[in-house]
């Protein structure tokens, strides 16, 4: 997993972060790691295939009915 370091972070910044973090119940850390997910994959993000689906439906009326396969699979070991 990646580690990230950040510089010259304003004190002001660090502080609300710590309070906001235990407004939370979590560690400053874990505050920030939430709020970066939040901001690059946030939960109402349009996926590809439900655009495509969804593009498909609008110009020709072909409807895209893809079941996906939810199954858990187990990795493949080459040792």
């Amino acid at each position: 997993m990646a580690s990230v370091t950040v510089r010259n972070l304003p004190d002001e910044t660090h502080r609300a972060l710590r309070v906001r973090a235990a407004t939370h119940g979590i560690s400053t850390e874990a505050e920030i790691r939430a709020i970066l997910e939040n901001a690059v994959r946030p939960d109402g993000r349009i996926k590809l295939g439900t655009l495509l689906a969804e593009i498909g439906r609008e110009v020709g009326g072909i409807d895209l009915e893809i079941e996906r396969n939810r199954t858990s699979v187990e990795p493949v070991n080459f040792g």
